[in-house]
């Protein structure tokens, strides 16, 4: 099966877990085994190990976020060469696992911002360049499976890479730990090496400019498509807002230490729900169309906020709002990646990917801000019904796009 637009063979529809998706599923879960020890062990790292305050912390994170969602939309005309997003991938793996390993060598907290900042940039630039390279490893009624289980892999990491975290500072310490996690992310940098040694090239070479091509991307169904996106982005609150929430309400009855319990058990069912649900996500997709399954995934999202915005102590009611936008974030997760890669024009997948990286990020940016004041100047339940109602704009901007001739996996 050949690709009209770069004449390269692709694998049949019916095989999707080529070695491209493994290898590049591969080194989403070694990568986040890898960055989350750092990011887990930093904050006492700073604070107890350096005797930096708590402000350096939001300062260094702050401006390393930032950097990230720079370095995403920056990454997009990148990724737009099938050649030169290869290696931007591979080199944005391998830079994220030395810069994050090498905080456990500083002296200084000035050294550790540098660090975390590099990292950081490095892990956004190659965002958009990973996200093509799958599209390029199988054929578009199979999207939704491979991004699904893509994201499957990164939820696995995220869950592992605390765990991981835990067990090597009980083994060597701290700053050991630290410089370990170099092992799972240099591993991560030869999978995607290993991935893209088995993706098939154009036969013909046709360079692409660097430039960010923002106006192509956002015209017809795709543009429309970001829209609904972007609204749902706007009301898409951290995860440790509802972590906050569930500690906050069962501590009203029960104490602060069973609130902090209850709230992360609840969050590792989170994860573990949008594990699970990025892989029913892609397959459900690639049936049914990746649309329908944004839809879905934003509607477990309006009432999971529903039932954080209720007064409640029950743990039931707590749990299921957990357990939805788990479900909710698998699905939504999936879907975008799948209906941007089959709507975006091939030359304009990197611009499209760099555009849909850097609304998730800004957006969730913006949605945590604005939810953070509302909680401090009105109540926690105007913070999550600010979320709701984002949850039902997303909907409707959803409903208004026209079903039309789409590549397999987006119909509306």
């Amino acid at each position: 099966m050949a690709d009209a637009a770069t004449n390269k063979e692709l694998p049949p529809a019916g095989r999707w877990l080529t070695p491209g998706v493994r290898g590049i599923g591969a080194a989403s879960l070694l990568s986040d085994l890898g960055h989350e020890v750092p990011t887990s062990l930093i904050p006492r790292f700073l604070t107890s190990t350096l005797g930096a305050p708590v402000a350096a912390l939001g300062i260094i994170e702050g401006i390393s976020d930032g950097l990230a969602g720079f370095a995403r939309l920056a990454g997009g005309p990148l990724a737009d060469d099938p050649h030169r997003r290869r290696n931007v991938a591979v080199g944005g793996y391998t830079a994220t696992a030395v810069s994050s390993a090498a905080i456990g060598l500083t002296t200084g907290v000035w050294q550790v911002a540098i660090l975390r900042a590099g990292a950081w940039a490095a892990r956004g630039l190659r965002v958009p360049s990973r996200n093509a390279l799958l599209a390029d490893s199988v054929a578009r009624a199979a999207y939704g499976r491979a991004y699904g289980f893509e994201r499957a892999m990164d939820n696995l990491g995220a869950i592992g890479g605390p765990l991981l975290a835990l067990g090597l500072v009980a083994a060597v310490g701290v700053r050991a730990a630290i410089l370990l996690s170099i092992i799972p992310g240099l591993l991560a940098a030869l999978a995607i090496v290993f991935a893209v040694r088995h993706i098939a090239l154009p036969t013909r070479r046709v360079r692409s400019p660097i430039r960010l091509r923002i106006r192509p991307v956002l015209r017809g169904r795709l543009g429309r498509a970001l829209g609904g996106i972007g609204a749902f982005e706007l009301g898409n609150v951290a995860a440790t807002l509802l972590i906050l929430r569930t500690t906050e309400q069962i501590a009203v009855t029960q104490g602060t230490d069973r609130g902090t319990t209850v709230g992360l058990v609840l969050y590792a069912a989170y994860n573990l729900a949008a594990t699970l649900a990025s892989v029913a996500a892609g397959h459900t997709g690639d049936r049914i169309g990746m649309i329908p399954v944004l839809g879905v995934g934003i509607a477990l999202f309006a009432l999971a906020y529903i039932g954080f915005a209720v007064e409640t102590t029950g743990i039931l009611i707590l749990a299921a709002a957990f357990v939805a936008a788990g479900v909710g974030i698998g699905c939504v997760e999936t879907a975008e990646h799948a209906v941007v890669a089959g709507l975006a024009p091939e030359e304009l997948r990197g611009s499209a990917f760099g555009l849909l990286a850097a609304v998730q990020s800004f957006g969730n940016l913006l949605a945590s801000s604005v939810a953070g004041i509302l909680w401090t100047l009105v109540s926690p339940s105007a913070a999550f019904g600010y979320a709701a109602v984002c949850m039902c704009a997303a909907l409707l901007l959803l409903a208004l796009l026209r079903p039309g001739r789409a590549p397999a996996g987006t119909s509306a």
